[in-house]
């Protein structure tokens, strides 16, 4: 690797970017990572290179192909114009909260996920459950860390629940404020690797961040005292140096997180139902009154629980519906587009005769 190169890597340039590059795109653009996404532009980072730059980029209408906090951009030389987004080796997408149909992206080429909750009444299954089926869908290294374990006069209950979610999956228990109780986070934040959070409002993140990184870049607040619940402040998703020499990626705390487009996410989360599931005496089986049924037996005989066995429904009808609605709108909008080039096209022949 070039020299160039060598200082790329310090942002968390690696040999899979570089590939696809040619000596003409090093000469002509310029590659800078997305360290934050502002409403209409982008802040990004390279060797030296720390400013603001437009988001828009010419003829993209596909919401993927937008920049996404992370994302490695080449920037024209002369304009520092993004010219295209190069080609990411994972990425964190949701359906938008609300009622619209828009999938909305979190976060690009991350190399670990620290799913955040914390030791008190914000713990929650569930919620975790669906960051779970979204680092693995992407392809990235969960790890959930448990906050506020200080306050907790059992924090390792907490923690048995959270392995409980899948086999081998990590969990550790920190003190956020307490740099020596996070020091087991450190093997993640390396040179050149990356790490994202994804946490309720209120868990510590920010102040897991602040620790983290050893300077306030995150702001906090105190937790309330009726609820146990920090307050929620972080309003963008930023990527902050470790002094590790790693790369950490805050996010808004999110009240809703829609999954779509993650099918083999849930396969893996949910291994032991699709195991159980495929001993059933019908492929086509519900799960429900069918003879046969071994995800019932197993319920009945308490070798699965019906939470989870409930919580693995909720989460794949809700996949199947968004990621309909979803390939729909993408379809409508390809009808769209193709639709007003043809009216380009017709207009500028007219102009010509």
């Amino acid at each position: 690797m070039t020299s160039h190169g060598s200082d790329l890597a310090d942002f968390g340039w690696t040999q899979f970017f570089a590939s696809q590059l040619d000596t003409d795109d090093l000469e002509q653009s310029l590659p800078v990572r997305v360290t934050a996404v502002h409403r209409g532009q982008l802040a990004v980072a390279a060797p030296g290179v720390d400013r603001l730059v437009p988001s828009r980029m010419a003829h993209v209408t596909d919401e993927e192909d937008f920049p996404a906090a992370g994302d490695w951009l080449l920037l024209d030389r002369k304009t520092f114009r993004p010219e295209r987004i190069l080609h990411r080796k994972s990425l964190f997408k949701r359906r938008a909260a609300g009622t619209g149909r828009k999938l909305q992206l979190i976060a690009a080429n991350i190399d670990t996920l620290f799913i955040v909750s914390s030791c008190n009444q914000d713990f929650n299954i569930a919620r975790t459950e669906r960051y779970l089926v979204l680092a693995r869908e992407a392809g990235v290294t969960p790890v959930i860390i448990l906050t506020k374990a200080d306050l907790a006069e059992a924090p390792e209950d907490f923690a048995a629940a959270a392995r409980r979610l899948q086999s081998g999956v990590l969990v550790e228990t920190v003190d956020a404020r307490a740099r020596e109780s996070v020091a087991c986070l450190a093997p993640w934040c390396t040179h050149g690797q990356t790490v994202a959070f994804l946490g309720s409002s209120g868990v510590g993140k920010s102040t897991l961040i602040n620790t983290l990184t050893g300077a306030g870049a995150a702001e906090t607040q105190d937790i309330r005292q009726d609820d146990g619940k920090g307050r929620h402040t972080t309003t963008v998703r930023a990527l902050h140096r470790l002094p590790q020499g790693g790369w950490l990626l805050d996010t808004p705390g999110m009240r809703e997180l829609q999954l779509a487009d993650v099918a083999a996410g849930l396969e893996d989360v949910f291994a032991d139902i699709v195991a159980l599931a495929g001993q059933c005496r019908f492929s086509d089986c519900l799960h429900e009154t069918e003879p046969g049924c071994a995800v019932r037996s197993a319920v009945d005989t308490g070798a699965l629980d019906a939470d989870r066995l409930r919580r693995w429904r909720k989460l794949a009808a809700e996949e199947v519906h968004n990621t309909q609605s979803l390939a729909e709108r993408r379809a409508r909008d390809r009808t769209l587009g193709k639709m007003y080039r043809s009216a380009v096209q017709r207009k500028n022949k007219g102009g010509q005769e």
